[in-house]
C-alpha cells in the first residue's frame, strides 16, 4: 500500500509520456526542422519577452569569440542514441536537430562539477560569478527528472511548524552532516532514504525511514533543498510550492540558473552546519508575511521556465550562439 501510494501521490513527471514525446521528436525528420529554423529566429526578434530571454542565452551560454573546438570534436551528424544515455541524449537532441549536421560540438552528459577544457554542452557546472565556467554551456539536460512543477493547494501557515529532508544521503557530506544532527529531532523530519552504501548499524535507526511522495512534503512549511552530487534536485519543486526552500547557498548550477537566486528573497539560506535552521525556522513562523512573500518570488523564479515554446526557444538560441562564437555559423546579430 504504501508504494501504490507513493506511485499515486509522488508528483514526479511521467517517463512513458516523457520518452513517447521523445521518440516521436527522434522520428521526425530533421530537415523538416532545419527549414524552419531561420525563420523562427527571425521572428523570435519581435517578441515583447526576447530582452528576457537572451539575458538567459547569455547566462547559460558566456562564450566569447574566437572559442577554440579541437579538430576532433563529433559532429551533429554522428549523434546516435545507441551511443548516449537516453535521458541526456533525447533532451540534447530535442535541440541540436534543428541545425545542419556537419556542425561540431563537444558534450558532457551526467553531473558535471568542473570546467571543461573546451566549449561543452553540459548540464551542470560551478557557480562562478567571475565568469570562470565560460567553456560550461548548460542546456536543460536530465529535464525529466529535474525539472518538475507541483501544485500547491495550501497556504503557508495552514502548513505544519515543521522542516523536512528525506533524501538519499549516500557519502554526501553536507547531507550526512544534516542527518546526523537532526535525526529524530521533534521539529526536523531529517532521513536517508537510500538502504545501501553506508553500514546502517554504524548509524541511529531514526537515519533511515521509506522515501515519501513529493506532495507529502509539502505538509511542512520548511523543505530542504541539499546539493547532492552537483545541484538539489527537489529544488525547483520545492520552489514552486507555498513551503519554503531552505539551504546553504548553492555552489553547483543549471538550466535553473542557480547562481541567479537571492538568498532570503527566493529561499532561506541557512549556515553550511544549519546551526541556525531553528532559528530561520522561528522567525519565519513568528513572520508569516516575510515568507509568504519569499514563496511568491519563488513562484515567479519558477514561472519563467513554465512555457515550452520559450524553453525551446532559449535553447535553440543558446545553440545557436555556441555554433556562432565557435566560428561555424555566421552572427546573427543576437548575441
Amino acid at each position: 500500500m504504501d508504494s501504490l501510494h507513493y506511485l499515486l501521490r509522488s508528483g514526479k513527471n511521467s517517463k512513458i509520456a516523457y520518452y513517447a514525446r521523445s521518440f516521436v521528436r527522434y522520428w521526425t525528420p530533421q530537415s523538416l526542422l532545419r527549414d524552419r529554423l531561420p525563420q523562427l529566429l527571425d521572428a523570435a526578434r519581435g517578441r515583447h519577452d526576447i530582452h528576457a530571454i537572451l539575458e538567459r542565452v547569455d547566462y547559460c551560454n558566456r562564450l566569447r569569440g574566437g572559442a577554440m573546438l579541437p579538430p576532433d570534436a563529433p559532429t551533429l551528424g554522428a549523434f546516435r542514441r545507441r551511443d548516449h544515455q537516453s535521458a541526456y541524449f533525447f533532451d540534447s537532441y530535442e535541440i541540436v536537430r534543428w541545425f545542419p549536421p556537419e556542425l561540431r560540438w563537444q558534450f558532457l552528459f551526467g553531473d558535471v562539477i568542473h570546467v571543461p577544457p573546451v566549449p561543452s554542452v553540459v548540464k551542470s557546472r560551478p557557480i562562478d560569478a567571475e565568469g570562470g565556467v565560460g567553456n560550461s554551456v548548460l542546456l536543460n539536460l536530465d529535464k525529466c527528472r529535474h525539472f518538475v512543477f507541483l501544485k500547491d493547494r495550501r497556504s503557508f501557515r495552514e502548513k505544519r511548524d515543521r522542516a523536512i529532508f528525506r533524501g538519499s544521503v549516500k557519502d554526501n557530506p553536507q547531507r550526512r552532516l544534516f542527518v546526523d544532527r537532526f535525526a529524530g529531532h521533534p521539529r526536523i523530519d531529517a532521513a536517508d532514504t537510500f538502504a545501501g552504501g553506508d553500514n546502517p548499524q554504524q548509524r541511529g535507526a531514526t537515519d533511515l525511514k521509506p522515501r515519501i511522495s513529493l506532495y507529502d512534503h509539502l505538509d511542512c512549511k520548511f523543505i530542504l533543498a541539499l546539493e547532492g552530487n552537483d545541484v538539489a534536485s527537489n529544488l525547483k519543486w520545492v520552489m514552486s510550492s507555498r513551503s519554503l526552500a531552505v539551504m546553504p547557498r548553492p555552489t553547483y548550477e543549471t538550466w535553473f540558473m542557480e547562481g541567479r537566486l537571492v538568498p532570503d528573497y527566493h529561499y532561506v539560506e541557512v549556515a553550511p552546519d544549519f546551526s541556525d535552521l531553528e532559528e530561520k525556522m522561528d522567525y519565519y513562523i513568528a513572520h508569516p508575511a516575510e515568507a509568504e512573500a519569499i514563496v511568491a518570488h519563488a513562484n515567479a523564479y519558477v514561472d519563467q521556465f513554465r512555457n515550452a515554446e520559450r524553453e525551446r526557444l532559449t535553447g535553440l538560441l543558446v545553440m545557436r550562439k555556441y555554433f556562432e562564437r565557435t566560428g561555424q555559423l555566421p552572427a546573427s546579430g543576437l548575441f
